[in-house]
């Protein structure tokens, strides 16, 4: 590659256009997008799900899917046409002058290759060291990259990492042999706040030291607010906006941009601030007192509660993993109680203590004063029909093989609710209920949308007139302005017909616009509880405090953003 202009632009894509093989013919992904990205810029590609924005990405760098095809338009790297290289050339200018960090490290690391070899690899096959120096140096790449104890970490394979290691992994790889330019797609979008924002800190201080400029593909606005000097907005494979981070969000022209922006939870303007004598203090142990601050009797009561997991013995090591540790909270009816926590504090385990999906090892879970900690039989089968859960997934939670109308029908079917003709009718019922039309019933999960079949997993769980709903991480998966929807319409339900929510969730943004009250969980306790303006505002509690700063898009609440 050439010497990179003082100020010409590093990337330059003029008029490119790619489409992809359908059984209907060809359908574009990218129409006529021109865009640059200048030395030691981060520009940042935003947009929902379909935009074109991984689409871009991959033909930047010559790796489009299986029936992808570029059909117009040019690339241009440090002042060199890209367009004609064959695919030797490509593999030449792939990690060496552009990197990529992937969205899912499960996907992209070989999980029978030890991460310090996939490391070494890209130094070896660009010819940048040899075998035994390209070790070393992985292991340098690895500290570098924000992974502890490097030495140990380049011996263990993938499936020994946490989702944040692997990630870092991924980081390593590709800024290996220093490349001019990386491009990062969606790196953090699967990850808690916190390990986001330290996955991000790392690939700025590491880029900005090199000099690395950045291509930075996000559904996310609040992370491109904080993180980019320039925002390009894709819509429908076209740019509808691009500028100065600051112009685009704090003056955006295009109502698409509007609606990303309204949609975006962690751009949103916090509420007033709390009253200090109302705040609720954490609740720990069996016999502790709930507050009695006059409000009706609980729909569900957690004391206490104990989750104990058996662990492989270890010369000296413990034999025990204490996952929830003495949580106690209630839930009134009609209203919403969040659990809020990074991977691993406990709140999912929580969530299936309540479902009753796991025994406690100790402590009591109370339906409308009922004990149901250990109930079994026909008692629990009725406990099942009154608490009904939507999991995080809507990929993963529907059976691929059955149409909407079976995936929905299924409760009703089991708990022999109905002749076939009730249920049907119970069906279109569900389906305007949460405002999809009654057209989809006959098709097959994969023919939706991921917000389409969320809203068929909440029909599925609203399916019995239940009284309690657990969400496990139910918008996680989906872009902002879906999620948006998704929140509203669980709004909407609740008030309608008085449920009650525990909501799972690692991001406290979400949590500030559906929950009541917050709980805080930390290596399996629950550290800390209040309104999500006290948790929000005023948070006592270190951990919290981490988590609050952690939330992406303060850049743009401090230029007045707000969705």
């Amino acid at each position: 590659m050439g010497t990179v202009a003082e100020q010409g632009p590093l990337l330059s894509v003029e008029d490119l256009r790619v489409s992809y093989r359908s059984g209907e013919g060809r359908a574009d992904a990218v129409r006529g997008v021109t865009l640059e990205v200048r030395p030691g810029e981060v520009v940042a590609l935003v947009g929902e799900s379909g935009s074109g924005k991984s689409t871009l990405a991959h033909a930047v760098i010559h790796l489009l899917a299986r029936g992808g095809r570029v059909d117009g338009g040019r690339l241009r790297f440090g002042g060199e046409d890209l367009t004609g290289l064959s695919e030797q050339q490509w593999r030449e200018v792939r990690g060496r002058d552009i990197g990529l960090v992937p969205q899912d490290p499960t996907v992209s690391l070989n999980p029978v290759m030890r991460v310090g070899a996939q490391v070494a690899e890209v130094l070896v096959l660009h010819g940048l060291a040899g075998r035994r120096q390209a070790r070393a140096r992985a292991v340098e790449l690895l500290g570098e990259a924000g992974l502890d104890r490097p030495e140990v970490r380049a011996r263990q394979y993938p499936t020994e990492l946490s989702g944040g290691m692997r990630q870092r992994v991924l980081i390593a790889v590709a800024l290996a042999a220093r490349p001019r330019l990386v491009i990062a797609d969606e790196p953090t979008s699967a990850l808690d706040v916190t390990v986001q924002r330290g996955i991000l800190d790392h690939i700025a201080a590491l880029t900005s030291t090199l000099g690395t400029a950045v291509l930075l593909i996000t559904h996310d606005l609040g992370v491109a607010a904080d993180r980019a000097d320039r925002i390009v907005v894709l819509q429908h494979g076209q740019v509808v906006e691009h500028g100065p981070t600051a112009h685009v969000l704090g003056a955006p022209r295009h109502p698409y941009t509007r609606a990303l922006i309204a949609a975006a939870p962690s751009l949103a303007d916090i509420p007033g601030r709390r009253a200090p004598a109302a705040r609720t203090e954490p609740v720990g142990g069996p016999g502790s007192a709930l507050p009695d601050d006059g409000r009706a009797a609980p729909l569900l009561s957690a004391r206490g509660l104990v989750k104990e997991f058996a662990l492989p013995r270890t010369a000296g090591g413990a034999r025990t993993l204490r996952a929830v540790d003495e949580v106690s909270f209630e839930i009134p009816p009609g209203r919403t109680f969040a659990l809020v926590g990074e991977s691993g504090s406990g709140k999912s385990t929580t969530a299936r203590l309540v479902l009753r999906l796991e025994q406690p090892t100790s402590g009591t879970v109370h339906l409308d004063g009922a004990d149901v900690t250990r109930v079994s039989g026909e008692r629990l089968r009725r406990l099942r029909r009154r608490v009904q859960v939507v999991y995080q997934s809507p990929y993963a939670s529907l059976d691929p093989r059955f149409t909407v109308e079976r995936v929905i029908a299924e409760p009703l079917r089991a708990f022999r609710v109905g002749d076939a003709a009730t249920r049907a009718a119970r069906v279109c019922e569900l389906l305007d209920r949460v405002a999809l039309p009654a057209g989809v019933a006959g098709r097959l999960p994969a023919e939706l949308s991921g917000g389409q079949r969320q809203r068929v997993a909440i029909a599925r769980a609203l399916a019995l007139h239940p009284d309690l709903v657990v969400l496990d991480e139910p918008v996680s998966a989906l872009d902002v302005s879906v999620q948006a929807q998704i929140l509203d319409l669980l709004a909407e339900l609740q008030a309608e017909h008085g449920l009650s929510y525990l909501f799972i969730s690692h991001d406290l943004a979400v949590v500030r616009q559906i929950a009541d009250e917050v709980g805080v969980m930390h290596r399996g306790r629950l550290v800390e509880r209040g309104t999500p303006e006290q948790v929000l505002l005023d948070p006592r509690q270190a951990y919290t405090r981490e988590l609050v700063e952690a939330v992406p898009g303060r850049r743009a609440r401090a230029l007045g953003v707000s969705g």
